[in-house]
């Protein structure tokens, strides 16, 4: 038997906006709300139940994309959150990007981010706007990210910029911090994009009939270097150039435009910023393409063929190697980068999971730590099912098995009176729902569980 708990959450909101979408941030437990008119509003170090004075950062329309990012270095081993913003400038001619800064300090809030920009074609800053990106807005822009490194893609110029943001000065307080961005990557596209997600490991791109794996590592890192000293760098930086390692192991080692991890070499710096080009549809090492997988045609016992066009539109982090991908048909799989080694070639393999229900909704609770994590999925009408997976992959398995087993336990369905707009998870128990611009907190306490198991070969 599982008891679940639900109490509805009354957020000070303006009556005429409608929440249309929302994002969470567990380390800052903040919350983004994305309104029908395009406008957003930021709730910093949420509590329930929320006080009716609680305030909120009003960021104006438009908005087309968001994500919150964090930044850490290996100095300070308390990230800082950063909540990123794009959206079309001068009637779509250009691509506004706005980056506001979560105050760790007894205030709790978000205010406007200081933010420099390297001098590299393409890129400007405009302190009263914020970074302007010199392509045409169009119909869709994406923005995906995690620790130190976020993406972002434009379907009109066909192309995915990679983006590293670094901390500049000291690293003491949230007083007089400014943060640089760098482009460290563009990637030319061939073929559509209808989702992305990025790792510490990997940037994962959602194309027809499969995704894109790229490597990281292989995608920012730097050119040629040289020494010099600490103090008056050429390029301008002041204080330590402590690069972006402080996303954890995976990063160590990385150089990104100029900058290098503080294990590697201190007092190094490159001597030219370049950014890395790439092709979609090239062989370079550090990608590769995994399809979905494909059914026989009767008749046609050698030939493989794909049932239909399925895209990939949501990838779900479970882990720096892990990913849980949707396809256009409800379908789900699960992708697994078996090497993100610097040089080498990628490897990967995915696999489907057994059909549980037509998905329209997916949400997942990224943990590292854990071999069994918890997965929220809906089919976009008033059903949520919470599902765990367990794997018996060692993330730092770099061998391809057919023997190991993913075990998926459907421990509970949920029902809601409210047709489900969007949902996303708080803890491995709770979730936050979006029903017609209500926000419904679930929090499920399991005293006994009655499961339904299922195995599939990975």
């Amino acid at each position: 038997m599982v008891l679940v708990q639900a109490s509805r959450i009354n957020l000070p909101t303006p009556p005429s906006k409608t929440p249309a979408s929302l994002l969470f941030e567990p380390h800052s437990f903040s919350l983004a709300l994305l309104h029908s008119d395009s406008s957003l509003s930021l709730f910093p170090s949420i509590s329930f139940p929320v006080p009716s004075h609680k305030k909120s950062l009003t960021i104006p329309s438009p908005s087309s994309s968001s994500i919150f990012l964090l930044q850490k270095t290996q100095l300070n081993p308390n990230p800082r959150v950063l909540f990123i913003v794009g959206g079309p400038y001068k009637g779509g001619s250009k691509v506004l990007l706005r980056f506001f800064l979560f105050r760790n300090d007894d205030s709790k809030v978000f205010e406007k981010a200081k933010v420099v920009v390297s001098n590299q074609k393409g890129i400007e800053f405009d302190d009263k706007v914020g970074v302007l990106i010199d392509v045409s807005h169009g119909l869709k822009v994406m923005i995906a990210g995690s620790v130190n490194f976020f993406a972002f893609y434009s379907a009109s110029s066909s192309k995915v910029w990679i983006f590293g943001v670094k901390l500049v000065g000291n690293d003491e307080g949230d007083d007089g911090v400014v943060f640089k961005l760098m482009k460290c990557a563009v990637i030319d596209c061939t073929k559509p994009v209808f989702s992305m997600s990025v790792s510490s490991e990997c940037l994962v791109l959602g194309e027809e009939n499969g995704v894109r794996v790229w490597n990281l590592r292989e995608l920012v890192k730097g050119k040629k270097i040289r020494r010099v000293k600490y103090s008056g760098l050429s390029n301008g930086v002041i204080g330590d150039s402590d690069g972006f390692g402080g996303g954890g192991s995976s990063s160590s080692g990385i150089v990104c435009n100029g900058y290098l991890n503080e294990k590697i070499e201190k007092h190094c710096v490159s001597v030219k910023q370049r950014s890395g080009k790439y092709r979609q549809e090239s062989a370079e090492e550090g990608a590769c393409f995994v399809a979905f997988e494909q059914k026989e045609v009767k008749g046609l016992k050698s030939t493989k063929v794909p049932f239909m066009s399925m895209k990939a539109i949501s990838i779900q982090p479970l882990s720096p190697k892990k990913f849980l991908i949707l396809n256009s048909i409800g379908d789900l799989s699960v992708l697994h980068v078996l090497n993100t080694a610097v040089g080498s070639n990628i490897t990967c393999h995915m696999r489907q999971l057994p059909h549980v229900l037509k998905v329209q909704k997916l949400a997942v609770l990224p943990d590292i730590s854990s071999r069994r994590q918890t997965v929220w999925i809906s089919d976009g009408h008033h059903t949520v099912h919470m599902m765990d997976i367990t794997s018996a992959v060692n993330e730092n398995d770099e061998r391809e098995s057919d023997e190991k087993l993913l075990r998926i336990s459907v421990s509970q369905a949920i029902f809601s009176s409210e047709k489900i707009q969007d949902m996303i998870p708080m803890a491995a128990n709770s979730i936050m729902i979006l029903g017609r611009g209500n926000l419904l907190f679930i929090l499920s306490k399991v005293f006994y569980r009655s499961e339904m198991l299922l195995e599939i070969k990975n």
